[in-house]
Formats: structure tokens, C-alpha cells, sequence
């Protein structure tokens, strides 16, 4: 892998992307945004919080370029702006159901 010549503005941005999926409300936002676009309501109903909340997440991960979003009529639905996003949450997901190797060190 190669790194880019800027390399500490993209540290400072990669922080602040895992910084923003490292708080759990939002996490399970964008784990609502992943399999079909879904409206505010609809992620509120469904992890039970108020739309006022759900729509201010959205924003920092709009800003972020997380999700994306895109209006149908009256309402605004929400996706994961693109596969990197769904890929990177898949291979975490992996990884954190992988047994704990031994390695021989005590913890």
C-alpha cells in the first residue's frame, strides 16, 4: 500500500471519519443507511430515538461524506454515500468475530 504525499492532512481526516463512527448512536445510524435508503423517521422508529436527534447524526455524517442523501418528494432518504463505507464496516465486522489468536503473551 502506498501512502499519499499529503499523508497528515489524510491522517487528520481518516481520524475524524473513525472518530465520527466510533460514537455507537451514529454507528447504528449508518448501520441503518447500509442495506436501502431509509428516511429520518424511519431510522428513529427503528432504534428508538427522536427524528430531532437522528437528523442532527446525519448531518455530521453527511459532512463527512458517510452517507449520503437524496430527496423524494416531502422526504430525504439516506444510503451509505458508497461502497468503500459498507465495505470498511463489513471487514470491521469480520475482524472483531475473529477468534483472539494466542500468541503466547499473557494479557
Amino acid at each position: 500500500m502506498s501512502f499519499p504525499p499529503d499523508i497528515d492532512h489524510r491522517v487528520d481526516e481518516l481520524s475524524d471519519l473513525f472518530h465520527l463512527l466510533g460514537d455507537p448512536t451514529r454507528l447504528r445510524i449508518v448501520l441503518a443507511c447500509l442495506a436501502q435508503p431509509i428516511a429520518v423517521s424511519d431510522i428513529a422508529a427503528r432504534l428508538d430515538l427522536s427524528s430531532s436527534l437522528v437528523s442532527h447524526h446525519l448531518r455530521l455524517l453527511r459532512a463527512a461524506r458517510i452517507v449520503k442523501a437524496e430527496r423524494q418528494g416531502k422526504q430525504v432518504f439516506y444510503a451509505a454515500a458508497d461502497a468503500h463505507i459498507s465495505s470498511l464496516l463489513a471487514n470491521m465486522f469480520e475482524h472483531i468475530a475473529e477468534p483472539i489468536p494466542n500468541n503466547g503473551l499473557d494479557a
